[in-house]
């Protein structure tokens, strides 16, 4: 391994010349084929972070599909229902756990993972490169990958697809730094270990957080940890199933992952799952049209563009069957990276079938936030962890 790796430009083709590079010997990463730009690059070393901590923290295979430097899902090796296997098209494929982490990370917003940077905490295998291949993706990182699935992976985007290769036991210096307009900055890394220990202070009268509740606050947690700030995450079975990600406001934040998690909700309604496309729409184009579905409102010229996919125009669900189906969603787990300040993100949560929280607590309106988490007869930690990312 080398001590450089140069890049075509920067974050735009402006940005040239740049680069990556270390001081201290050669750098933990190879590129196996393809030319990961500096995006690509933020994506894969913040991506790694977060799979290689949520497989030491659950002892499952995890995977992760970042958009610009924020996950938009995040999963651990969870087996999939026969639903969620029809609405994350894989149904037709073989699901090694390692496999299934990705499926559910890719399928938790669809539409956000359009082109994504993939993580995967295990060397890649067969089967998770052939789901690789058929996605629309611009690379993946990983510990290793199979001799079979390099092969496969090398064949994508006409031998253009980005591999990055990982050393798993690289450890980075406990102080980081950045340079901002000619100004560096430096603190230490946010090496905090994430696990059980963060969820002991449970602040509600309902004291009862699940097994499976456990994991996935701690899912949260991790998620929130490599996602630009300020930031609430939505957790589910084992994966994330909403981001709200890079808001001033924290109830922005958490309208954004409850609206992404109720549209996850949604696609396993039996509307969606019998759509009737036409011959030779692909996964992208169902995936627009499914969302376009799903919204509230359309105008008369998105309604003409959505219409042309099916092979007749379908009844769009109201708002009254949307709110039927969505009372069902329970057990959901939720991460904030930051204090709620005010008790309208807790009513918006409860309306997205949120039974557990953690935060770290610390606002002067506590009380107040705790006695809407009574009232709904809600479970909330205090991490007293505050998980800012920039």
């Amino acid at each position: 391994m080398s001590n450089e790796i140069k890049l075509r430009y920067g974050c735009n083709p402006q940005q040239a010349p740049a680069r990556i590079y270390t001081n201290a010997g050669a750098l933990p990463l190879k590129v196996l084929n393809g030319s990961p730009g500096y995006i690509n690059l933020l994506d894969a070393l913040n991506s790694w972070q977060l799979v290689h901590e949520l497989k030491k923290a659950t002892s499952l295979p995890a995977a992760a599909s970042f958009k610009h430097v924020s996950p938009a899902g995040a999963a651990v090796g969870v087996p999939l229902s026969n639903v969620l296997k029809d609405v994350y098209f894989v149904n037709d494929c073989e699901l090694t756990p390692l496999a299934t982490a990705y499926a559910r990370a890719r399928g938790a917003d669809r539409m956000s993972s359009f082109g994504d940077w993939a993580a995967l905490s295990e060397p890649c295998d067969v089967a998770t490169a052939k789901l690789l291949k058929r996605e629309v993706s611009d690379g993946v990182i990983a510990p290793g990958f199979e001799p079979g699935a390099l092969e496969i992976l090398k064949e994508k985007k006409k031998g253009g697809y980005g591999v990055v290769e990982i050393d798993p036991d690289f450890t980075a210096p406990e102080m980081e730094t950045r340079e901002v307009f000619g100004i560096t900055f430096e603190q230490k890394r946010n090496n905090i270990v994430i696990g059980k220990e963060t969820l002991q202070n449970i602040v509600t009268e309902n004291k009862n957080i699940t097994d499976d509740a456990i994991r996935d606050l701690i899912i949260a947690q991790i998620t929130l940890k490599y996602t630009q700030s300020n930031s609430v995450c939505f957790v589910h079975d084992g994966q994330v199933i909403g981001v709200g990600a890079g808001q001033q406001s924290r109830v922005h934040c958490t309208r954004l992952a409850a609206a992404k998690a109720d549209k996850w909700f949604l696609r396993q309604h039996e509307a969606v799952l019998n759509l009737k496309f036409r011959d030779k729409i692909g996964r992208p184009d169902r995936d627009n049209a499914i969302d376009q579905f799903l919204e509230e409102y359309l105008s008369p010229a998105e309604l003409f563009s959505w219409q042309e996919n099916f092979l007749t125009a379908p009844d769009r669900l109201s708002a009254d069957e949307k709110r039927e189906w969505l009372n069902q969603m329970t057990n959901v787990s939720l991460g904030s990276d930051a204090f709620f300040p005010f008790r309208d993100n807790i009513d918006r949560a409860q309306q997205s079938g949120v039974k557990f929280i953690v935060q770290p607590g610390g606002s002067v309106r506590d009380d107040v936030v705790i006695d809407a988490c009574n009232e709904y007869g809600m479970a909330m930690a205090y991490s007293k962890l505050r998980l800012f990312h920039h």
